[in-house]
């Protein structure tokens, strides 16, 4: 299974809580925090979710 790194890069201060949230179960909980997950449909639909607030790292 492919693997992606996610590194959050802007901060979940005045976000709403379904954002923060996703955020906490992607694992990324600071700014510049690097995390890998496998591709599955579950972790790609939270990244569309959050794209805005992450970037994906090759």
């Amino acid at each position: 299974m492919d693997k992606i790194k996610i590194k959050q890069v802007r901060s979940r201060i005045g976000r709403p809580k379904d954002q923060k949230l996703t955020l906490d179960a992607l694992g990324l909980r600071k700014m510049n925090a690097v995390v890998e997950h496998n591709a599955t449909p579950q972790i790609l639909g939270m990244v569309a979710k959050v794209k805005h607030l992450i970037t994906v790292v090759e």
